[in-house]
């Protein structure tokens, strides 16, 4: 089972350099969508008529502003939008999939760059999303996360580290929420496969970072300790554009 996961930066947008045809050569069995910007019904139709099983959406209540999207081969046990919590739930930051194998959360996690206060609630989103992945995970149950957490964890996983030690999204109280992560039972996939650096999934669009490759890599797959083994394959498709993001994705028996 191939599952990919995006932050396509406004689906309507990505829709025209190439999206479809993308979708169609990777064929993946589960596509995550993050900031598509969009309501279901906005959405071109040349994208809904994809062949997938479902097809799910959630948008913020703001118009062209956050959202995530679910493509899926397989149909989901049941699918829920949000975490429960409104303040999150208007922005469209969660759709979470049960597969009865396993428990899907395709997130959208705040940007804290904005203010204080966005950082603030960032922080927020991150404990209390991690309340709910773990109460899966301690129930026995298969967790898969992904999506775009906004936060580099290592040095290793920017370009320059020095250089946005105060910056959000390398704050050190944002990096130490992913040695949670981490702590509590879940794994980074794609450094069960790479160690290496120079490995980003974000570039910044005004500086035309993407073609010196000063990037941050802020989008994962983490799995649930239980389940790591299922894991086969991790990867980063950088040679993907469309978006300031990349896809990433992982092979999963």
């Amino acid at each position: 089972m191939k599952l990919i996961s995006w932050n396509v930066n406004g689906i309507r947008a990505v829709y025209k350099k190439g999206f479809v045809d993308f979708v169609k050569k990777e064929n993946p069995d589960i596509l995550c969508l993050q900031e598509t910007k969009a309501t279901k019904e906005q959405i071109p139709e040349e994208i809904r008529g994809l062949p997938y099983e479902q097809f799910y959406v959630s948008s913020s209540k703001k118009k062209g502003y956050s959202g995530v999207g679910l493509l899926t081969k397989v149909k989901p046990e049941s699918v829920k939008e949000g975490l429960g919590i409104e303040e999150y739930d208007v922005e469209g930051r969660v759709i979470e999939a049960d597969f009865k194998d396993f428990v899907l959360f395709n997130v959208y996690f705040p940007n804290g760059k904005q203010s204080k206060e966005r950082l603030d609630f960032k922080l927020r989103f991150y404990e209390d999303f991690l309340i709910k992945a773990n109460q899966f995970k301690e129930a026995g149950r298969g967790v898969i996360i992904c999506g775009d957490v906004n936060t580099a964890h290592r040095e290793i996983d920017l370009a320059r580290p020095k250089e946005n030690e105060k910056v959000s999204g390398f704050l050190p109280v944002e990096r130490e929420w992913i040695d949670k992560l981490i702590a509590s039972g879940f794994v980074d996939t794609f450094r069960m496969f790479n160690k290496e650096g120079g490995n980003y999934t974000w570039w910044d669009y005004k500086s035309r970072a993407r073609e010196r490759n000063v990037g941050w890599r802020i989008d994962y797959f983490f799995v649930s300790e239980n389940i790591k083994d299922r894991v086969k394959n991790a990867f980063i498709l950088s040679d993907i554009y469309g978006s300031d993001h990349c896809p990433i994705g992982i092979i999963f028996e």
